[in-house]
């Protein structure tokens, strides 16, 4: 089911690279036109030129998702141009690696801010307007496969997947009447910058680091096959959308078969940590 999106509005946060960057180019390919935000501002020139070379208009702003203020007059520059946006996607991200006591309370505040606090203000903001409105539309809130099956290595950051997956879950409920469905997107390993600007503790951070990196990259599942399935949930009014293999895999053995997704759950935590401990082969 392919999604043409002409004569729409999409608005991507986190936009600048990544997941962020491969869908706002993937919606302008069908058709719509963008808004896009991030903190990185060179990224967001380039995939603000890269739009407007594909023929379609962009709103492009710095903006910090975990400051109200910031989303606030992001949404006061679109409402001025147009009544809502057709398509909110709620993409930006950061992340923590560490136990739940090798996480400081620092990091647990940057972490909800960023991942919880930048969705609640995304749909604080842009929603109401969609209902005003009385066209319909599309959230999107990007969580994780951490979102359902949390591991203790990820403590903070799975406990703000989590978070995004139960609110996106109870929007969508009441956004029903009004003809808004939302899509949580659940990704799974993919190779995008966030293994490089996320914060480790407990294990060395810089050998875990290396190691991190170059298992994603092992992986080698791009952000812009997540953008052509994010097109695909979008279109086929998804309410939940796992995206790499192991995503799903995680997905169906957490519904089924809980007991054995713990064990297997174990199993590959303590390979990944033998991994970050003994560093990458050969580096």
């Amino acid at each position: 089911m392919s999604l043409d999106l002409r004569g729409k509005t999409a608005l991507v946060t986190g936009a600048a690279s990544g997941i962020g960057r491969e869908t706002a180019l993937a919606f302008a390919r069908a058709g719509a036109d963008l808004v896009v935000c991030d903190v990185n501002e060179r990224g967001l020139e380039e995939v603000a030129g890269a739009i407007r070379a594909s023929g379609r208009t962009v709103l492009s702003r710095r903006v910090d998702v975990s400051k109200a203020d910031d989303v606030r007059a992001l949404a006061d520059a679109v409402h001025a141009e147009r009544p809502a946006v057709d398509i909110l996607m709620n993409n930006a991200g950061v992340a923590v690696g560490g136990r739940f006591l090798d996480t400081p309370l620092e990091d647990w505040e940057w972490l909800i801010s960023i991942n919880l606090w930048g969705v609640i203000y995304g749909c604080h903001f842009f929603v109401p307007h969609m209902v005003q409105r009385g066209q319909g539309g599309h959230v999107v809130n990007v969580a994780s496969a951490a979102g359902y099956l949390a591991t203790s290595q990820l403590a903070a950051y799975a406990t703000t997947k989590f978070a995004v997956v139960g609110l996106s879950e109870a929007l969508r409920d009441e956004l029903v009447p009004h003809r808004i469905p939302v899509t949580t997107v659940c990704p799974g390993l993919i190779n995008t910058p966030i293994t490089s600007s996320a914060r480790m503790r407990g294990l060395d951070s810089a050998t875990a680091r290396k190691a991190l990196i170059a298992m994603y990259q092992r992986r080698n599942y791009g952000p812009e096959r997540v953008a052509t399935n994010i097109l695909k949930a979008i279109a086929s009014k998804r309410a939940v959308a796992p995206i790499s293999p192991e995503a799903w895999v995680m997905y169906y053995l957490k519904r089924f078969t809980p007991r054995l997704t713990a064990r297997v759950n174990r199993l590959v935590q303590s390979r990944m940590e033998r991994e970050m401990r003994r560093g990458v082969p050969g580096g």
